[in-house]
């Protein structure tokens, strides 16, 4: 498919001066004056010119060319890089075309194993994003970095406070999972938090992700697409946000969950949103910060370890004996990377989500199971199964 007519190239003054031959730019093909073909490529950017799903944080359809400024001077990073910088993607006649636009340009890129890196726009393109996995015939895991839980019910538009309640409400249902990392209590209703502990979906605050930054890699693993709403960093590295919060993510911490993304194999999009060059400071900080949790990201999906069949011989396996039901549990170890993977039976003997059966999870999930829990890990997810 010609994934051109869905672009506009790059503006010159983006990439203007940069000569360093080490530099990220000099490491990727971009849409200069003819766009690169997508195919055989490992990663491809897409820029969102879109910014009316969010009343806010108007000035967020200027951000994509302010990120590759600062994202095109970095170093290039671990790998052999294959990596397509796509252009902009051209905006619909209102938000809803600008966000099925961008279904359709990532359902071609995925299905053809080509990971979509989305810059700029407002959050509500979380929404174009998980619907190109509609007709791919399979559930999916989401991950949503933000200190606000987007699931108002105002009204048909998608939006930028509604996406996540239209996606949970979308039919056909593909949605396995949704893990929200970094919300802010005093910002989010607990009506609003019972509803996905009603569905079996997860929530983790600020506080609890930042005490145990590291237990976060198992859930971030297990995600299919993440989407990072740059609100989740607080205002004193990212002030170039309409909806800018004093209390937050660090920057080294967001970029922490980037490299934990990008390592993950299951990953198949990512998005950073809502970053605003106009209420940004004079440096571009923000952009600074938005670059260099995409070159993380990269950096993490070029350090991937292929780590997909337990069965083979780099790969540890426990048996735990339980006191009580499930008479077993199940742990995998990578002698590779040392990351940890848990069976969960299927209830009832049904065979309905195959491709979760072995969930990521942690050393301290073994080390609960061999004391005799049950960790909560593996009820949630099994819960799901039901």
């Amino acid at each position: 498919m010609d994934l051109k007519i869905f672009f506009s190239p790059i503006d010159e003054a983006v990439y203007e001066g940069i000569e360093d031959p080490t530099s990220f730019l000099k490491s990727i093909s971009i849409f200069a004056e003819k766009q690169p073909a997508y195919k055989g490529a490992n990663i491809a950017i897409i820029g969102i010119l879109e910014d009316g799903g969010s009343e806010t944080n108007q000035g967020a359809s200027k951000a994509a060319d302010e990120i590759r400024k600062k994202l095109y001077r970095l170093k290039k990073g671990f790998g052999q890089y294959k990596i397509v910088d796509l252009g902009n993607l051209c905006k619909g006649v209102d938000v809803a075309e600008s966000q099925l636009r961008l279904q359709e340009v990532c359902a071609v890129l995925i299905e053809n194993e080509v990971l979509p890196v989305i810059i700029g726009g407002t959050h509500d393109h979380t929404f174009g994003q998980y619907l190109a996995y509609e007709n791919m015939d399979k559930l999916v895991s989401l991950l949503n970095v933000d200190a606000f839980l987007d699931i108002e019910d105002d009204g048909n538009t998608v939006n930028s406070k509604n996406h996540l309640h239209k996606i949970l409400l979308h039919e056909p249902n593909y949605l396995f999972s949704l893990n929200q990392l970094a919300y802010q209590s005093y910002l989010i209703d607990n009506d609003t938090l019972a509803v996905l502990e009603k569905l079996h979906f997860d929530a983790y605050r600020l506080g609890h992700l930042r005490q145990y930054l590291p237990d976060m890699e198992p859930i971030i693993r297990d995600a299919d697409l993440m989407s990072f709403d740059i609100t989740a960093i607080k205002s004193s590295d990212a002030p170039g946000n309409g909806n800018a919060q004093p209390f937050g993510l660090t920057g080294e911490e967001a970029c922490q969950i980037c490299w934990y993304a990008g390592l993950n194999e299951k990953m198949s999009s990512v998005g950073f949103y809502e970053y605003n060059p106009d209420v940004d400071d004079a440096h571009k900080k923000t952009a600074s910060v938005s670059a260099t949790m995409i070159w993380y990201f990269i950096e993490g999906f070029y350090h991937r370890k292929d780590e997909h069949n337990f069965r083979g011989n780099d790969y540890l396996k426990f048996v735990v004996s339980m006191p009580t039901d499930p008479e077993n549990l199940v742990f995998y170890k990578s002698k590779l990377s040392e990351k940890w993977w848990m069976e969960v039976p299927y209830p009832h003997g049904k065979f309905l989500y195959e491709r979760n059966l072995i969930i990521p999870c942690s050393y301290s999930d073994y080390q609960l199971a061999a004391s005799g829990e049950v960790p909560e890990r593996w009820i949630t997810a099994q819960a799901k199964m039901i």
